[in-house]
C-alpha cells in the first residue's frame, strides 16, 4: 500500500486574515502621483507579513487606503480589500460607510501610526486616552470595569499599571511606544498594522519593543503587516516580505529565501546598503579614507592581531595630516612644536 504525503499549503492560503487585490492609490492635483499600484497581497492568520521600501515608495499610503484613513486629494481608483473573520464571514472594506466602518475600525483591524511617540495627545492623561477606546466600542463597560481594563493592557506591555495616571511628556519614548501597542490590542483585534514603531528609538529599546511584539503575536494569534524601511529587521521578525518600490510590491517572499536568494535587484541593493559587521577586515573604515595600517595579507590572517589591535597602535604614531600647503601641521609633533612657539 502506497503512503501519500500531504503538503500543508502556506498560512496565507490555507487561512487568510486579510486579501489585497489590485490596489492602486493616485494623489490627484496638477500632476496626478501614483503612489500605489496594482498591489496584490495575501496575509495569513497570525502571520508576520514585512513591507519594506524606501522613504516615499508607497507603504504608509497603501496601510492608510487599506484601512479606509485617506483624504482627498488622495484617491482609490481600483482594486479592493476583503477581510476574513475569524467568525467565517467576509467583508469588502470598501463597502463600510459610517457607524459601520467606524465600528470596525480598531475592533478588528488596528493601526499603529508612523511617529505614533507622538501620536498620544499631550494634554490627556493615558488613562483616559486607553478609557476611551472602550467608551467609544464598549458603551455596555461600567468605568471601573474600563479602568480595570486599561491597566491590564499596561501590564500587557510591560508598562506599570500605575502609569495610568501619567501624561505622555512623563513617560519615555520606549514607554509610549508601549502605551500605543497596548491602544491598537484594546479590543482585541484579528489585524494590526504597524507604520514604523521603532522609528526614533535607540537599539535596546528597539529590541524591546520587537520582543514584545512577538510575544504579544504569539500569545493572541493576531496577524501583523509591520511596515519599515530596515530591511535587516523585517528579516528577523517576518514571516515573509514584500518589497516595494514606486509604489509596486517588486518582490515577495519567504524571509529568509528572499535574505539567501533575491530575485530583485532593488531587493539585491537594498540588502546591500547595510554595511556587514562581520566582514573581511578592513572592509568597513569608519573615516572613509582607505588607511594602508589597516590592510592585512590574506595570507597572514592567522597570525595578524585583530584591527581594533592594529587601529590603536596606528593611534600611537604620528599622524599625518593630508593637507599640504595650508598651513596645517604636518604631524602632531610639528602642532606641538609650533604651539610652544607660539606661547614662548
Amino acid at each position: 500500500m502506497s503512503e501519500t504525503t500531504s503538503i500543508r499549503p502556506p498560512r496565507n492560503v490555507a487561512d487568510p486574515v486579510l486579501t489585497i487585490e489590485d490596489f492602486s492609490v493616485d494623489y490627484l492635483g496638477t500632476h496626478t502621483t501614483h503612489a500605489v499600484k496594482n498591489v496584490s497581497l495575501t496575509l495569513g492568520r497570525g502571520e508576520v507579513l514585512g513591507l519594506a521600501g524606501e522613504s516615499g515608495c508607497g507603504k504608509s499610503t497603501l496601510a492608510y487606503g487599506v484601512t479606509r484613513l485617506l483624504k482627498p486629494p488622495a484617491l482609490v481608483t481600483s482594486g479592493s480589500a476583503t477581510f476574513h473573520s475569524r467568525e467565517g464571514y467576509s467583508v469588502d472594506l470598501a463597502t463600510l460607510q459610517g457607524p459601520d466602518l467606524r465600528a470596525f475600525r480598531w475592533d478588528k483591524i488596528s493601526m499603529v501610526f508612523q511617529g505614533a511617540m507622538n501620536s498620544l495627545n499631550p494634554v490627556i492623561s493615558v488613562q483616559d486616552q486607553l478609557t476611551d477606546i472602550f467608551t467609544a466600542h464598549r458603551p455596555e463597560m461600567k468605568k471601573a470595569e474600563r479602568v480595570h481594563a486599561a491597566g491590564d493592557l499596561l501590564e500587557r506591555v510591560g508598562v506599570d499599571r500605575n502609569r495610568l495616571r501619567s501624561y505622555p511628556h512623563e513617560l519615555s519614548g520606549g514607554m509610549r511606544q508601549r502605551v500605543m501597542i497596548a491602544m491598537a490590542m484594546a479590543l482585541d483585534p484579528q489585524v494590526m498594522i504597524m507604520d514604523e514603531p521603532t522609528t526614533a528609538l535607540d537599539v535596546v529599546v528597539q529590541r524591546e519593543i520587537l520582543d514584545e511584539i512577538t510575544r504579544l503575536r504569539s500569545e493572541l494569534g493576531f496577524a501583523v503587516i509591520f511596515i519599515t524601511h530596515d530591511l535587516p529587521l523585517l528579516l528577523e521578525i517576518s514571516d515573509r516580505i514584500a518589497v516595494m518600490r514606486a509604489g509596486e510590491i517588486v518582490e515577495l517572499g519567504g524571509a529568509y529565501d528572499l535574505y539567501t536568494n533575491p530575485e530583485h535587484p532593488y531587493t539585491k541593493r537594498l540588502l546591500a546598503s547595510f554595511p556587514s559587521l562581520t566582514g573581511e577586515r578592513g572592509d568597513f573604515i569608519r573615516t572613509g579614507v582607505r588607511d594602508d595600517r589597516l590592510e592585512v595579507d590574506p595570507g597572514d590572517l592567522t597570525d595578524a592581531p585583530s584591527i581594533h589591535s592594529q587601529t590603536a597602535e596606528g593611534l600611537q604614531e604620528e599622524l599625518e595630516f593630508d593637507a599640504p600647503g595650508t598651513g596645517v601641521p604636518e604631524t602632531d609633533s610639528a602642532a606641538a612644536d609650533e604651539s610652544e612657539g607660539a606661547g614662548a
